[in-house]
């Protein structure tokens, strides 16, 4: 037989979660964009088999993944460019790297500007 939840316990919980979103709401724009490119960034040099020694030999290698995570995140760059300040530099050479590795990665690489992320950023060599 179970027992019916203790109501006080409920609601702790009920309260605890609604100062999770509370926090959240207390959050900068510009540092939830900066997270969210920094872990598109962190998942696309993963699916690239950029955090391994040899690359090629990756177990998380996934060229069709790495296309839909770069590309998401020259969307996001592109669209908040204005808003990123000083943090705009660092990111935006982050993407191009990361838009090199997948040219250098392919074993039939896109001609330039047809590239992940392309549409949005422009031709990378």
């Amino acid at each position: 037989m179970t027992q019916n939840p203790d109501p006080i316990e409920s609601a702790s919980h009920a309260d605890a979660d609604l100062a999770d979103v509370r926090d959240l709401a207390d959050v900068p724009a510009i540092e939830v964009i900066s997270r969210a490119a920094v872990m598109l960034m962190s998942s696309a040099a993963e699916k690239l088999g950029l955090s391994d020694p040899e690359p090629a030999n990756s177990p998380h290698l996934d060229l069709d993944e790495a296309r839909r995570l770069i590309t998401a995140l020259a969307g996001l760059v592109t669209a908040s460019v204005e808003y990123l300040g000083p943090h705009a530099g660092p990111i935006r050479e982050g993407l191009q790297a990361l838009q090199r590795a997948f040219r250098e990665t392919s074993a039939h690489p896109d001609e330039p500007g047809k590239g992940p992320g392309e549409k949005y950023t422009g031709p990378v060599y």
